[in-house]
């Protein structure tokens, strides 16, 4: 008997035991229920950590503690990628994580987590909330029983820590460098040797040189993880997430098994979280930058021939699994969305940032 089976049949057990006066209703028809949140994130992480914790805290209070969430870090209960498949077979509730590290799943996950050169936090809010995206990752994530809200944003995220500059594409080949998702496929296209860790491993992945570079968040999260300690390279602009999406992703059996309150609970929660995360980050890079560069750590930007070689190996990636019919259904929605509102950013907040720049001499 399949899970979601197994419920059903309960709930119409329980309610027909209940009706007969022989069965007291169970603790969580009356809405008092534990949630266990595992994460792909390390205990402490900055920022995504807090992220979790934020999300999971928010629920709690919103339901008037209805619904109690309990988060387990990774490794905690089970490690930082093998939270899918736990939450998908209902040994765990909910997680917290970013779903790129699922692609082996289904490599429309990378749309629901970040595409190289993709959409930054606003646009991607545009796709999900008001231009398909939402009914698409419905579709996507009840193949594996799950259902899945964005919970966290990072913005931008840095081109990385290096053992030395990068002048050229040239320079990528044979690299040990750890970077997750579509950005690894195209530096492997490149020539590196990609590694995909979680963000508890990284540190000592670079400090004992089984890598030799590695990408992480931003200037804060960086910086409070140590790698300033290891290597003075800072590349501060990077290509493969200009605006990484973390999911609440639930098991599909426990959200319909909530009441219609409590899911709008789990909904705006996660919203809050959503809006949270992104000014967690943006409040905190800028002076983090500038500890970073007066401890002596040299910023740096990639030259244009960089750039164009991640944006011809990028287009190559994202075209990869177009065989797939729901990746290419996707695709089309992500990238029309996508091309609307750069139409518009650019002819307005872009523009004005620049002039305003240029004026106040920022």
């Amino acid at each position: 008997m399949d899970r979601r089976s197994f419920l059903r049949k309960g709930a119409v057990g329980g309610a027909a035991a209940a009706a007969a006066g022989t069965l007291a209703a169970p603790a969580y028809a009356q809405g008092n229920r534990t949630l266990t949140l595992v994460t792909t994130w390390g205990r402490g992480l900055a920022g995504v950590h807090d992220s979790a914790q934020y999300c999971a805290d928010m629920i709690t209070a919103m339901s008037d503690g209805q619904l109690t969430v309990e988060l387990k870090a990774a490794g905690e209960l089970v490690g930082a990628f093998e939270v899918f498949d736990a939450v998908s077979a209902g040994q765990a509730d909910m997680y917290h994580g970013v779903d790129y590290y699922f692609l082996g799943q289904h490599p429309a996950l990378s749309f629901f987590s970040q595409i190289p050169f993709g959409m930054n936090f606003m646009e991607y809010a545009n796709w999900y909330y008001h231009d398909g995206g939402k009914e698409l990752a419905d579709q996507l994530y009840s193949i594996f029983g799950l259902k899945a809200f964005p919970a966290g944003n990072t913005g931008p995220q840095s081109g990385g820590w290096f053992a030395q500059e990068m002048n050229g594409p040239e320079d990528f080949q044979g690299l040990k460098f750890r970077m997750p998702g579509q950005g690894g496929q195209v530096l492997g296209k490149l020539g590196a040797s990609v590694q995909n860790l979680p963000g508890a491993e990284v540190y000592q992945a670079l400090a004992s040189g089984a890598i030799d570079g590695t990408e992480w968040i931003g200037p804060w999260a960086d910086e409070k993880a140590g790698f300033q300690e290891i290597t003075k390279f800072y590349y501060t602009a990077g290509f493969h997430e200009p605006g990484p999406n973390l999911n609440l992703t639930m098991n599909l059996d426990v959200y319909e098994s909530l009441t219609p309150a409590q899911q709008a609970v789990v909904e705006n929660a996660t919203a809050a979280s959503n809006i949270w995360t992104m000014s967690l980050f943006m409040a905190n890079n800028s002076a983090a930058l500038q500890r970073l560069q007066s401890g002596g750590v040299q910023l740096l930007e990639f030259p244009d021939s960089v750039w164009d070689a991640f944006g011809a190996a990028a287009a190559e990636v994202v075209a990869e699994n177009m065989g797939d019919d729901i990746y290419a259904e996707c695709h089309e929605s992500y990238y029309a969305s996508l091309e609307s509102s750069a139409q518009w950013i650019s002819r307005s907040e872009a523009a004005f940032a620049a002039q305003r720049n240029r004026i106040m001499g920022m």
